[in-house]
């Protein structure tokens, strides 16, 4: 009786220990600080993955640029050091152009998800770099210019751009250098702060959230409209990993991503407006370019950006239809300011 009830817990405890062999395990890093806006969102998608993953796939996150540098972070979900990571398609631009179509959309995650965009860039990410695109997230936020002293506008009001150090870095470096003729100083974001501080920038673009997460506010003053661009922010992870995966655990993964970027289009939104306000009254005040100066500013961003990523992509080959497959999912004419 005592051997048959030893056996039928030893059997138990091999259950239970097979069970816990089966839960699949993704290792993950994000581009920046946690305290940041977009770092909380992917923490968020990974806890929402934990609970609906229990006993099937979870993600492990092993820290942020601390751990793996921001712009190495691309480069290590690609050779395997790591199966994931959250992170801007501009810090792997050079091995993927394409991602210059997240950076000048003007449609929502959503949007894209539902014309087949997603897919597309998916499948240019399996093709130039060995790793899946589980989703674009945190879409719907675009950027302004963010200046220390109040923007100069010439005769015709466009801005003028003479005594602007302007902070850059590979999102919009086309648009500063090509069409605003900005003198352009490449930082980190993590450097942009003390760079401020020093005077060694005047100006930096950034998003209409996380101003306050980076106390920026401390020294900028002014916001210069209209906004442009939109976010690139994404999860990427090794192609072995994924197709390694349980087809439960890819289906977990993938239905939490798609709620995710709907659930966090409609959460920035709302947090752009209670930052917008929090920002007015601490004294920032918002200078709006009008008419064909806000036009051609915005088309300034738009095909400045276009033109870079048809030039690298044209360098570095794939589908020659691709181009225009991209910006007939990416941009919606119809709704283009300028």
């Amino acid at each position: 009786m005592n051997h048959l009830k030893m056996t039928g817990l030893a059997a138990v405890a091999v259950g239970m220990g097979s069970a816990a062999l089966a839960t699949e395990t993704l290792t993950a890093v994000h581009a920046f600080s946690p305290t940041l806006v977009y770092t909380q969102s992917f923490l968020q998608f990974v806890e929402r993955v934990n609970e609906r993953g229990e006993g099937v796939i979870q993600i492990d996150v092993r820290g942020g640029p601390e751990a793996i540098g921001m712009f190495q972070q691309a480069d290590a979900v690609r050779d395997g050091v790591v199966d994931m990571a959250y992170t801007p398609g501009s810090f792997y631009a050079g091995a993927l152009p394409e991602k210059d179509a997240l950076v000048t959309s003007n449609r929502t995650a959503a949007e894209v998800r539902a014309n087949g965009g997603i897919d597309l860039i998916n499948e240019i990410h399996q093709q130039r770099m060995g790793v899946f695109y589980l989703g674009w997230f945190d879409s719907g936020v675009c950027y302004n210019l963010w200046t220390v002293n109040e923007p100069q506008l010439d005769a015709d009001g466009n801005l003028s751009m003479s005594d602007v150090r302007l902070r850059g870095n590979p999102v919009y470096n086309a648009f500063f250098t090509n069409y605003l003729g900005a003198q352009v100083i490449d930082l980190p974001t993590g450097e942009v702060y003390s760079a401020l501080e020093r005077g060694v920038v005047n100006a930096t673009g950034w998003t209409q959230i996380g101003l306050i997460d980076l106390r920026w506010n401390e020294f900028v003053n002014y916001r210069v409209e209209p906004c442009f661009f939109s976010t690139d922010l994404g999860v990427i992870i090794n192609l072995d990993s994924w197709n390694a995966l349980s087809p439960e655990a890819q289906a977990i993964l993938q239905e939490v991503a798609i709620e995710h970027e709907i659930s966090s289009t409609e959460a920035h939104r709302a947090q752009r407006d209670e930052e917008f306000a929090r920002l007015a009254e601490g004294g920032m005040q918002a200078v709006t370019l009008e008419g064909d100066a806000a036009a051609n500013y915005l088309r300034g961003a738009r095909e400045e950006t276009w033109n870079r990523m048809r030039g690298l992509m044209e360098a570095q080959p794939l589908d020659p239809n691709h181009y225009d497959m991209l910006l007939e999912h990416f941009y919606d004419f119809d709704r283009a300011g300028g």
